[in-house]
C-alpha cells in the first residue's frame, strides 16, 4: 500500500492511473477505523481497479465545543487494517498544507444541511461538503463510498455531486452493526460500560418504529412518541432528536403515505458522546 501525504504526489498518481485506464474507488475516513470503514474499502476493491482511502480528521466539520482534539486517532493500527484489506493507496494530508493560511473557500447547501444534525451542529455540513469536494478534486475517482450511518451526510454529498455536475458515482453502503445492534462508530470507545449497554436503545427504537409502520401505523406523531418513550427508558440517554423525514429532501413528514421513502433518524447523547443512527424504508 502506497502512503501519500502530498496533494501533488497524489494527483500525479491519479494521472498515471488514468493513462492506464484504471478505474478508481475512493473511501474518505477520519480514521479510528472499524468494520464499517473496512466494508467500504472492500466494496471499492471489488468494484474498481485501484482503491484510494484517506484519513483526515477534518477541523472544518467540528464546532468550537466539539471533540476535534480528543477525536480518537490510531494511525498505526489504521494503516495495518487498510493494508490487510487490500487498499492500494492511503492519503494522509497534513492539515496546514490541506488548508493553508489563506484558504478561504467553503461549500454549503442551503436546505439539506439545515434539519436533523444541522440544527445542533451549525456549519458541520459545510465542513463536510468542503473537505469532500477538495478530496474529490485530488482523487478524481469513478466511485465514492459512503456509509449510511450518517444518512444526512450521504444526501449532502449526493446533492453536491448532482448540483456541481461532478463525474463520480456516490455508492451508499449499509450500516455496519455490532452483534447487539449498535451502529459501529469511532465514538463508541468514549462510552462507559453502562453507557455502552444502554446505547443499544437506539437500534431498538428504530426497530419499534419499523414495526409500527409495517403494521400500518401512519400517524407520525404517534410513532415519534413511541420512539421517544423507548429512548427515554435508557436512564443515561439524552435525546437530541427523533425525526421521520422524507428520504430525499429530509423534510419532516406529517403523515405517512403509501409509496413514501422515509428515514427514521435519531441522535442521542450519552454524557458528551453523541450517537446517531437511522432506518430507511418504503411505506407499503
Amino acid at each position: 500500500m502506497q502512503v501519500l501525504s502530498s496533494p501533488k504526489t497524489l494527483k500525479k498518481l491519479v494521472a498515471l492511473l488514468r493513462k492506464k485506464n484504471k478505474s478508481i474507488g475512493f473511501v474518505p475516513t477520519m480514521g479510528s477505523l472499524h468494520e464499517g470503514h473496512l466494508t467500504l474499502a472492500k466494496k471499492s476493491i471489488q468494484e474498481n481497479n485501484f482503491t484510494i482511502a484517506s484519513i483526515f480528521v477534518n477541523p472544518l466539520q467540528f464546532g468550537p465545543r466539539e471533540d476535534f482534539k480528543r477525536y480518537p486517532r490510531h494511525l498505526i493500527r489504521d494503516k495495518k487494517l487498510l493494508r490487510e484489506a487490500g487498499v492500494d493507496a492511503l492519503f494522509l494530508p497534513d492539515a496546514d498544507e490541506f488548508y493553508p493560511k489563506d484558504f478561504q473557500t467553503t461549500v454549503s447547501l442551503s436546505r439539506l444541511s439545515q434539519p436533523l444534525c444541522g440544527k445542533s451542529r451549525p456549519g458541520h455540513f459545510s465542513g463536510v461538503a468542503t473537505v469532500i469536494m477538495k478530496l474529490l478534486n485530488l482523487t478524481s475517482p469513478d466511485r465514492l463510498y459512503l456509509g449510511l450511518k450518517d444518512y444526512q451526510q450521504c444526501r449532502v454529498v449526493e446533492q453536491m455531486v448532482e448540483d456541481m455536475g461532478l463525474s463520480v458515482l456516490v455508492c451508499r453502503v449499509p450500516i455496519a452493526r455490532e452483534k447487539d445492534g449498535l451502529a459501529m462508530s469511532s465514538r463508541n470507545i468514549y462510552l462507559s460500560s453502562q453507557e455502552r449497554a444502554e446505547a443499544v436503545i437506539l437500534s431498538r427504537a428504530l426497530s419499534r418504529a419499523r414495526d409500527f409502520i409495517r403494521l400500518g401505523q401512519r400517524n407520525v406523531g404517534f410513532i415519534k412518541r413511541e420512539i421517544l418513550q423507548t429512548l427515554r427508558s435508557a436512564s443515561l440517554a439524552r435525546v437530541d432528536y427523533a425525526e421521520i423525514v422524507n428520504a430525499r429532501t429530509l423534510e419532516s413528514v406529517v403523515k405517512l403515505q403509501k409509496g413514501d421513502e422515509v428515514v427514521v433518524a435519531l441522535a442521542v447523547y450519552f454524557s458528551k458522546t453523541r450517537l446517531i443512527d437511522n432506518l430507511t424504508m418504503s411505506v407499503g
